[in-house]
């Protein structure tokens, strides 16, 4: 039996998806789906998202690239099931 990855989301990000264009907002939901669908650790190794750890104070975070300027963040809470989605916003160059 196949364990599903379960995903919550911080009421910030929920805030900021609301915020986010359509297009971006889709992206994020379709990458929720495939995460729910085959895995995170399955969708790390999509070379699209360039998904990758975070450093500093936040480590132990990951960054989604949704294009060139959205980032989503996010840590795994448990290996393999259990992650929440932090952030999704404009990122500083």
């Amino acid at each position: 039996m196949e364990v599903r990855t379960k995903i919550t989301r911080s009421r910030g990000f929920e805030k900021q998806l609301d915020k986010v264009p359509d297009f971006i907002r889709k992206k994020v939901l379709f990458w929720i789906f495939l995460v729910e669908s085959n895995g995170v650790w399955e969708v790390m190794k999509s070379p699209g998202f360039h998904d990758e750890p975070l450093k500093g104070d936040r480590k132990g975070q990951r960054s989604v690239r949704m294009n060139k300027a959205y980032r989503l963040i996010y840590q795994v809470i448990q290996n393999r099931i259990h992650i929440e989605l932090l952030e999704v916003h404009k990122h500083d160059y």
